[in-house]
Order: C-alpha cells, then structure tokens, then sequence
C-alpha cells in the first residue's frame, strides 16, 4: 500500500493526526492539511489517491472545495463530516464525494471505507472541460473562453494559462510552471516571464497593470481567483462603453474633417 498517497484535510488536530497514524500503520503515504488553503498546495504537490475531506474546514466550504478537487484529476473522494441529514449527505455526494462519513465514527469503519474506496481504484482521467465562471478551458479543443469571447492562445500560452488557472490560486514559481507547463526541459525560468507577457497581452484588460495573472515577489505568479467572479453582464456592459467611445470619437475625427 505503500504506492497509494492519501491527504487528509481535517480542521481538528487530534482527530487529523489519529486518521493519520492509523493509515501511515497501514503502510500509506499520508499528508496532511489544516485548511483549504494549505489543502490545495498539498494537492497540487503529491496528487493522493485518495482525499479524506472535511465538509467543515476553518477557511472555507468542504463542499465547494469538494467540487473544486472534483474537477482537477478526479482523486477519489472521502467526505467526513458531523452533518448527518439526508440532504447534507445528498449535497456532499453530488458535489463529487464518492462515499460520506457522518461524525462521530469508529476508526475501524474509516479504515474499511478507505480500504473499500482504494480497491475501486481507478484511473485517472483529466477532465475534457474545464470551468471557472467566466473562464472556459476546453481540453479537447484547446480552446479557451474569458468572459465571453474565445481568445485566440498559441499552444504553450494555453498550457502556461491552464496550470495557472488550475492551481486555483496558489502561487507558482517559474521553476513549477517549467515543470508543468513545458513539454521539453528548459534551463532558463526567464522564459516564463515573456509568455507571461504575451499572455497577459490577451486576457488582461490592461496588461501594464495586471489584475488576472499577478505577479507574487520572490515567489513567481498566481491566477487571481476572485476575478473571474465578475458578472459577465458587467463586462458586456464594458464592452459595450468601448464601443460607443471608440465610436464617439471616430465622429469627432470625422466631422473635424
């Protein structure tokens, strides 16, 4: 077992470290995470088998961040929560849980739920579509849609756009995204500061001060979550004040003619 990598994302200390030490006796490979936040940079670093979630965390909605882990490469799914309804069960399980623990529960019924999901082992699978409200990432077709519109990407810019977008947020050093990105070995992590530019040519608004693809100091770059919460009707409602402008002011020019 000692091939099968398994998170546990527990906000309770002493019942995360006790789920812990039962499975590592079992001879998994255990990782551990306190809150959403470090829950995804243990995600996005080990890829478990198996993630053992928490619906109630201290930084966030378990069910959301359920929906979130759901769309990456589909690990399998362990809700443990003290919500014991049929309709918090129901919610759990369509937000992409594969089984739902109610607390409190005896260790040796855990340890049969994760060995019964680990034989169901399956492979996995990447997502044919990828969607972040108002950013589309089309993995068949290589295709991408922001706010609306599909953008026009060369191939290593919607590779470079995908990995960023699906670290959901957590920043990335250039090294990573050489690592994730990029087909060939490059030496040089300078090379993702010019497709990050390029890219920042086609989807920020304005690319001098980018608000998308944000720049983190001594670290590398983030996708900024928050902003693709922006109504699309509001950014049809931009557009649409482009537009008069640019067409205010080719009437001006004209009849200055």
């Amino acid at each position: 077992m000692g091939s099968v990598c398994i998170e546990i994302i527990e906000g309770n200390p002493h019942l995360r470290s006790l789920l812990g030490w039962h499975l590592q006796q079992l001879e998994y490979r255990v990782h551990q995470a306190a809150s959403i936040y470090q829950a995804r940079e243990v995600f996005l670093s080990h890829q478990p088998t198996l993630v053992v979630l928490d619906a109630d965390l201290p930084d966030g909605d378990g069910i959301e961040f359920c929906r979130w882990l759901h769309r990456q490469q589909q690990p399998l799914l362990l809700m443990l929560s003290a919500r014991n309804s049929e309709g918090d069960i129901v919610a759990g399980l369509k937000a992409g849980a594969d089984d739902y623990l109610s607390k409190p529960f005896g260790m040796q019924e855990f340890l049969a739920r994760v060995e019964a999901l680990i034989r169901r082992k399956r492979t996995p699978t990447a997502p044919a579509y990828l969607d972040y409200g108002t950013l589309q990432i089309d993995l068949v077709q290589r295709r991408v849609r922001f706010q609306g519109e599909f953008i026009d990407l060369t191939p290593q810019e919607f590779s470079l756009l995908y990995v960023l977008a699906q670290a959901g947020g957590v920043p990335l050093s250039r090294s990573e995204l050489l690592r994730r990105a990029w087909p060939d070995a490059i030496d040089n992590p300078r090379t993702i500061d010019t497709h990050v530019l390029s890219l920042r040519k086609k989807v920020e608004l304005d690319p001098r001060q980018p608000n998308l693809i944000q720049t983190i100091r001594n670290v590398g770059y983030r996708f900024n979550m928050e902003i693709l919460n922006i109504n699309i009707s509001q950014s049809q409602t931009t557009k649409l004040v482009r537009e008069r402008f640019s067409n205010q002011r080719s009437t001006l020019t004209s009849s200055q003619v």
